[in-house]
């Protein structure tokens, strides 16, 4: 049973391979794996919703990133929103580059009839790369420690803009910015 859809914001490889060392150590640790076992992959979430159709958002997702440059990411701080699923996350500066790619990713589905949620809405969207997921709460505190040995800021660009649905995830199309061949 699905849980919902996201569109997400993809890295180059080194800047993946960065956060996949952020998600390997907590994993050996034994602190949280569950990113790796939902098989997600370093991202942004630019929006999500328990209901979409992916054929109705693919053409306009393929046009969409074909207009845009690679987006350059700089990963500078460590958050957490400590709520029931307790996520750590490492935050990329909010350039107002970024901030506009996400507006301007909700206006274009927007105009196909979806909803944006609140939380996705310009004013309110909190940019976030999450690390680790349901944290034991005593746990967070050796969590924090572990992230806190990566070198930050780590920096890179957002090359791929896809469509997941989860849980486990399952991409439904991904396009390379700036590139209107399919990757």
């Amino acid at each position: 049973m699905s849980q919902g859809f996201s569109i997400e914001l993809y890295f180059d490889p080194a800047l993946e391979n960065q956060v996949l060392k952020a998600w390997n150590v907590l994993a050996r640790r034994q602190i949280s794996t569950q990113l790796i076992e939902i098989e997600s992959r370093p991202h942004i979430t630019l929006f999500s919703s328990p209901f979409l159709d992916p054929a109705k958002l693919e053409s306009v997702i393929k046009s969409f990133a074909s207009k845009q440059e690679p987006l350059p990411l700089s990963f500078s701080s460590i958050g957490a929103f400590p709520n029931e699923n307790n996520v750590l996350f490492l935050s990329p500066a909010p350039t107002m580059s970024l901030l506009q790619f996400q507006a301007q990713v909700c206006e274009a589905i927007k105009k196909e009839g979806i909803e944006i949620g609140e939380e996705f809405k310009a004013d309110a969207w909190i940019p976030y790369c999450p690390v680790a997921q349901e944290v034991p709460k005593t746990r967070m505190a050796e969590a924090f420690c572990v992230l806190r040995e990566l070198k930050l800021p780590v920096s890179g660009y957002a090359m791929d803009i896809g469509l997941v649905e989860f849980s486990p995830v399952r991409e439904h199309f991904s396009f390379g910015l700036g590139n209107s061949i399919d990757t």
